[in-house]
């Protein structure tokens, strides 16, 4: 029996390796299930990759089989390392518009990642902030989750969060950390309408306490008696959209 495809950089399903030529990331090799060759869906992904020279390899059941992905969609990609940006293209101002940059506290499931970087890109957040260590990176899954999202939003990595939030109001944003605990403000009671920098908590643990700490403020999300709270991406979307629903109304 052979061994299964283990590719260090890649992108799998449908929608993510269309958004992925959209936006020019460089792809190594395109890799799609020789049954869907004539698949009607497949018929803008098949031109997008032509116009850029790119090949499809059509590829039998043995193929896929072999991958530790499943949910493929019979395409998949091998790219170039994800091109991480540096914290000034997170940070670029936008015209009439308050920056808002998602700061991500050592998250370790790539499908909350994904999923918050997709919420982000759609609010029209500036960008996203991960640590480099104890945390998922942009991945196969990330990119699967994101649904092609991290190629329309800046993804940075840096080496320590703390050090970053501090880095960050000293280019005048406010941080705020998202927390379910008494000492946290009602989403509604706090100002989100400014330059704002949202931190958002490991699945399980939250906010680390020296992060907790160094935010200007912490927030909550309004909860019913008897629920503790939600899950990391599911908050990050709700306190997202608050933010976007105080610029909308000024």
């Amino acid at each position: 029996m052979k061994a299964p495809l283990d590719f260090d950089d890649v992108i799998y399903g449908i929608h993510a390796v269309e958004e992925a030529l959209g936006a020019g990331e460089q792809i190594l090799a395109l890799h799609v299930a020789s049954d869907r060759a004539r698949d009607p869906a497949l018929r803008a992904l098949l031109a997008a990759a032509e116009e850029r020279g790119l090949r499809a390899r059509f590829e039998g059941r043995d193929f896929f089989a072999r991958l530790p992905y499943k949910a493929h969609q019979g395409v998949i990609a091998r790219s170039a390392p994800f091109p991480y940006a540096d914290l000034d293209e997170v940070l670029a101002p936008r015209e009439g518009a308050p920056l808002l940059v998602v700061l991500l506290d050592h998250l370790t499931d790539p499908h909350n990642v994904g999923a918050i970087v997709r919420t982000a890109a759609c609010i029209g957040a500036n960008g996203i902030v991960l640590p480099d260590r104890r945390s998922a990176g942009v991945n196969a899954t990330v990119r699967k989750a994101a649904a092609g999202a991290t190629a329309h939003i800046p993804i940075a990595q840096v080496t320590n969060i703390a050090q970053t939030i501090t880095a960050f109001k000293k280019r005048g944003l406010w941080i705020a950390g998202a927390d379910a605990g008494e000492g946290a403000q009602p989403m509604y009671d706090v100002d989100l309408n400014r330059d704002l920098a949202l931190v958002i908590g490991a699945e399980g643990a939250g906010l680390a306490p020296l992060v907790a700490r160094n935010c200007d403020f912490l927030v909550k999300i309004p909860m019913l008696a008897g629920v503790a709270s939600l899950n990391a991406s599911v908050a990050a979307g709700v306190l997202l959209y608050e933010a976007l629903r105080q610029r909308r109304e000024g």
